[in-house]
């Protein structure tokens, strides 16, 4: 295992304030690839008043729309959150609650906010390496008592099977652990995602309205668990954890297949572009997801620099050492993100 290092506060994509006073160009003037959501969010329809008017209604049918769109079974809850980072918050304390404190693993490299979230509330947190994901060796869980994964992971994209997941959440069953499962990126992936066994004892998926349907700026998730769990859960969150503006949106996006559907063809349309686009110019050896690639170099941060100098915001890590691209949202973007990476000569 790899000891978990957070900083204070982990850094994410899209902060063009961050970028404009840095590089001296106007925040209106960034091509922004560093977030992986769709550029071409779902169009919002007019709200009515009066859901600006009244408190949130917990019985509006909302969890059964998640249910049917997740493919959950009858007996898990889908409570609808405020995005995946407030269950991501909430989790440390719901655990420490029933079961107190303990070890957690995720992760390394992945989104920093799960072990920093679990540190944070007192819990020695523990990185577990893309190799030991995949290692048929399962006796490490027993030194666990929740395992993070991210499926597909983020920022690497690696992918692992439902049966690989439900066995770590059967070894980790036996001593009270849990298994938490954020798929945020699980769009576009039907055969691996967990969602098809949420009520099991132990599971708690994590799913996300902010990158396929790219509106991230709604805050809007579910948390996929059995009843127990979701009282406790209920009781961190107290009421109204959602706005009613948002439980609105979550309810017409989330029913809206055909949207769904244009979306997906396009975004799978758009990935291999981008990833044809980027070994083109000598960035190969990708992985990624739907909405991101990702690549690892030696120069990462010089090539982030010279990018952003041209106005292209992408994500920039340094362990490893690599580039997280988001997917243009038009023709113009692709061209000024094709004209950049030729401009800059690319050595390995």
């Amino acid at each position: 295992m790899i000891p978990f290092r957070s900083p204070e506060r982990p850094e994410h994509g899209g902060r063009l304030e961050a970028a404009a006073r840095k590089w001296g160009i106007p925040r209106d003037q960034w091509l922004d690839l560093s977030t992986g959501i769709n550029p071409v969010p779902y169009p919002i329809p007019e709200i009515p008043l009066e859901v600006w008017q009244r408190l949130p209604e917990p019985d509006d049918g909302l969890e059964e729309i998640i249910r049917h769109w997740a493919g959950a079974p009858a007996d898990a809850v889908c409570l609808p959150v405020a995005g995946s980072q407030q269950a991501i918050m909430a989790l440390p304390a719901v655990r420490k609650r029933v079961h107190g404190l303990g070890r957690v693993a995720v992760p390394i490299p992945g989104y920093r906010e799960h072990g920093h979230a679990w540190q944070r509330a007192g819990f020695e947190v523990v990185g577990i390496s893309a190799e030991q994901a995949l290692a048929d060796d399962l006796d490490w869980l027993a030194s666990v008592d929740v395992m993070v994964w991210v499926n597909p992971n983020n920022p690497t994209g690696q992918v692992l099977m439902p049966e690989r997941l439900l066995a770590w959440r059967e070894r980790l069953e036996r001593h009270g652990g849990w298994l938490v499962v954020d798929e945020a990126f699980i769009d576009g992936l039907p055969d691996h995602t967990l969602d098809p066994w949420a009520g099991s004892a132990n599971l708690l998926i994590l799913r996300s309205l902010g990158k396929f349907f790219g509106l991230a700026g709604i805050r809007a998730g579910a948390v996929l668990l059995e009843r127990g769990l979701a009282k406790q859960f209920n009781h961190e969150l107290g009421p109204w954890p959602v706005s009613g503006p948002t439980r609105y949106l979550m309810k017409r996006v989330l029913e809206d297949e055909t949207w769904q559907a244009g979306a997906l063809a396009k975004q799978q349309e758009a990935s291999m572009r981008l990833s044809a686009l980027l070994e083109q110019h000598g960035l190969g050896s990708l992985s990624g997801t739907l909405l991101f690639q990702t690549v690892q170099h030696s120069k990462a941060a010089e090539i982030a620099d010279r990018l952003a100098r041209c106005g292209i915001l992408v994500r920039c890590f340094d362990a490893p050492q690599a580039l997280r691209f988001g997917l243009p949202a038009d023709e113009a973007s692709w061209q000024r993100l094709a004209d950049a990476l030729s401009g800059i000569y690319i050595c390995h």
